[in-house]
């Protein structure tokens, strides 16, 4: 623990003498820039929202099965049957 207060007062004192002492820039930003900053930070967002979907699937179907809930408990299930058309039709039935 002595190390890591160490190591993060030592990142503190480097980042505040990059602050005190740094060297002014004279730089243009095209403004096409944003467009590709914008593309990054919504691909950035949509990555962890579905990194933390999936996890949280997951999380939510491991408690489920931990606790013995079932989610299909009380739906109705249709069954694939498939009922075909007579084709000679209901005149012959006579």
């Amino acid at each position: 623990m002595k190390k890591l207060f160490s190591v993060l007062g030592a990142s503190y004192a480097a980042l505040c003498c990059m602050m005190v002492f740094g060297v002014t820039a004279n730089a243009y930003i095209d403004p096409s820039v944003m467009t590709y900053v914008i593309q990054a930070v919504a691909g950035i967002v949509i990555a962890i929202g579905a990194a933390v979907g999936i996890y949280w699937r997951r999380a939510k179907k491991k408690l489920s099965d931990k606790l013995g809930i079932d989610e299909n408990r009380n739906k109705e299930v249709e069954s694939d049957d498939i009922m075909a058309a007579s084709t000679t039709g209901d005149a012959d039935k006579k």
